[in-house]
């Protein structure tokens, strides 16, 4: 089965006790790969912040992970979750796609003589 998230789609597979993600698990991945935090995924999903570290934690034991980049970067290899194309097919039927993926050139410093420094001697204090 699969469901999509935001930029995110994941395939799912909703028996108990079975391989892959559940649903719960597959929509809080898919909301983490998109850069959110527990706090952000929680509040997009109405649970607790303890709520989708418990469910995240399962999907990292499922996927042999320890962290959160980790866990996106495998649960990509093996095929349950993926980005939506559709951003990326938009953007190359656009003509301006080429320019827009360069940065124009910074603009560089003038550098500033060291003749405009006055240094302490040249102040012309007298001490008594």
């Amino acid at each position: 089965m699969q469901i999509t998230q935001g930029n995110w789609q994941a395939r799912i597979n909703p028996e108990r006790g079975s391989l892959g993600l559940t649903r719960t698990e597959a929509v809080d991945m898919m909301l983490l790969a998109a850069g959110n935090t527990y706090k952000e995924i929680a509040k997009a999903t109405g649970r607790s912040p303890e709520t989708v570290r418990g469910s995240l934690k399962k999907g990292y034991h499922k996927l042999g992970v320890f962290k959160a980049a980790g866990a996106v970067a495998e649960a990509m290899r093996r095929g349950w979750i993926a980005p939506l194309l559709i951003a990326l097919l938009i953007s190359g039927i656009n003509p301006d796609a080429e320019a827009m993926r360069h940065r124009p050139p910074m603009r560089t410093r003038q550098q500033v003589s060291a003749s405009r420094t006055v240094s302490r001697r040249d102040v012309g204090r007298v001490f008594a």
